[in-house]
């Protein structure tokens, strides 16, 4: 758990001063009703660990998931287009991480995001910007939004070269976050949309980035979420993906944090027992790399798109 997934028309124009919102559909839960779906799960389910969460956050003051964001005029950085309806498997197993708004008050602490990451969030949001930096002068697209630094430094690297970024995600409550945490000046556009189903044309960016977000997903939408990600990222185009990986059988977290990650996480422990490079699109030439991480318990995987048949070059 890290990161928390329009209408192409609106999509296709760059936003300029002075900024104009675009109305787009309100998602399925308002701030009552994410209250009245969080006690029911709880009572469905007797998670302890989210039950904590919800207590913990239980006197925060209410945010409304479906309220629009006011931005002022001459800004760069826009919410555009048309918002998806959320998925099923993230109320029902992500609302107390990224759908309730409690949850985003809570999360959104660049500690506790290290702490979660047992200390190594600077180290993985650094190795996968170091991929990025050289090619930041052109058009970037972030799946997912993600707590912390992470898309501010991003989005940071891409106004010093000349690019752009664009940041997708399923969910509104996340992208009002990240827009309350990035200056006006961002040469950022955040995107309402499902990441399986991305409604942005073939080919269109540079660079892909991919922050603890797969392990998220079921399979399907994994899978679906990788083609359309290699559909959007231009032939020569790089693929960072940075996610959980099987630790070394004398890793002590591989006994301690797979049965919490079982717990919470459902879909996780897919990344323990199946390889990333399986679920990437059988028709795709490309050529990829990977680093490990922490005992391999993470991993970086580095793809290009390419003509050139498939290869492999372990960084370890």
């Amino acid at each position: 758990m890290i990161r928390r997934s329009a209408h192409l028309g609106a999509v296709a124009a760059t936003t300029t001063a002075p900024c104009s919102l675009r109305p787009f559909k309100p998602p399925i839960l308002s701030s009552a009703s994410a209250d009245a779906f969080a006690v029911g799960y709880l009572q469905a389910n007797q998670n302890p660990v989210a039950s904590l969460i919800y207590s913990l956050t239980a006197d925060q003051p209410p945010m409304s998931i479906s309220a629009s964001i006011d931005l002022a005029e001459g800004c760069e950085t826009a919410i555009i287009g048309g918002g998806d309806t959320i998925p099923s498997y993230l109320t029902a197993h992500y609302w107390w991480a990224y759908v309730h708004p409690r949850a985003v008050k809570l999360f959104e602490r660049q500690w506790l995001v290290n702490l979660i990451l047992w200390g190594n969030y600077a180290r993985l949001s650094g190795a996968a910007l170091s991929e990025l930096e050289a090619s930041l002068s052109g058009s970037t697209l972030q799946v997912a939004c993600v707590y912390g630094d992470l898309t501010n430094r991003l989005s940071g690297g891409a106004e010093s070269a000349g690019g752009s970024v664009d940041i997708v995600d399923v969910l509104p409550v996340q992208l009002r976050n990240l827009r309350s945490k990035l200056p006006n000046h961002a040469p950022v556009r955040l995107l309402p949309m499902d990441a399986a189903a991305l409604d942005l044309p073939d080919a269109s960016y540079d660079n892909c980035l991919i922050f603890f977000l797969l392990h998220e997903q079921p399979r399907s939408w994994r899978e679906r979420t990788l083609r359309e990600v290699f559909r959007v990222v231009k032939p020569g185009g790089k693929i960072v993906i940075v996610d959980y990986a099987r630790p070394r059988w004398w890793h002590p977290l591989r006994y301690v944090w797979g049965p919490l990650l079982a717990m919470l996480e459902p879909f996780a422990l897919d990344l323990w027992r199946e390889d990333i490079v399986d679920w990437l699109p059988g028709s795709a030439t490309l050529r990829w790399r990977r680093q490990s991480f922490f005992g391999g318990l993470y991993q970086k995987l580095v793809i290009t798109r390419q003509e050139a048949a498939t290869g492999f070059e372990n960084q370890e």
